[in-house]
């Protein structure tokens, strides 16, 4: 890290000052517009996973300015996130408005819960999500929009790059070494995503 700091330097003093250690006004109202994060966890050896989540606006829920909560909406059962948060509790979300350059950080230590009075707090289109994740918040903060700047990742021209792409059907198809039919199985995932709740 010594050698890493010779080359890069110190950070300012105003950014050291913005980095806080509770969820204040500003991080609340980005909480409230933001559909997407990612998820950061590892398991005890440190092996590190990162898990896309998203939902409406505001679908995580801030219990209180040190306390946050987000559902566990149906997905692929695999379950990284709760393997390597009941062996290892720290976790790192990033969240995102889109439209917007800048990010929320929140960094702290999560544990998962079956609480109905927090799982009621989650009701989406009168269903609650079987399991929350609770983030006890220890640092947060925002996060300049260089990379996102650079990335022109809220660009529709960006976007078209996605066409070139095969799709999931041919990327499953292939990797399985089976013989599914790629249109059949985007028939699949299309009735799947219409079951989101």
């Amino acid at each position: 890290m010594a050698e890493v700091r010779a080359r890069l330097g110190e950070p300012e003093a105003m950014i050291q000052a913005k980095l806080l250690d509770h969820v204040d006004r500003h991080a609340r109202r980005f909480i409230a517009h933001s559909p997407f994060l990612t998820l950061a966890t590892a398991d005890a050896a440190g092996r590190a996973d990162c898990s896309p989540r998203g939902d409406y606006p505001g679908f995580v829920k801030v219990l209180d300015e040190r306390t946050l909560a987000l559902p566990d909406r149906t997905g692929n059962k695999i379950a990284d996130s709760f393997r390597n948060i009941a062996e290892n509790d720290g976790v790192g979300l990033l969240f995102f408005v889109p439209g917007m350059r800048e990010t929320l950080r929140v960094n702290g230590s999560a544990f998962v819960t079956d609480e109905p009075d927090v799982l009621a707090r989650m009701r989406t289109e009168a269903k609650e999500p079987m399991l929350a994740i609770v983030v006890e918040v220890e640092q947060v903060y925002f996060h300049c929009g260089r990379a996102l700047i650079r990335s022109r990742l809220w660009d529709p021209a960006s976007q078209a790059l996605a066409g070139e792409l095969p799709s999931a059907g041919e990327i499953v198809s292939d990797q399985l070494g089976m013989d599914i039919d790629p249109a059949q199985f985007e028939q699949l995932l299309e009735a799947g995503y219409r079951k989101l709740y």
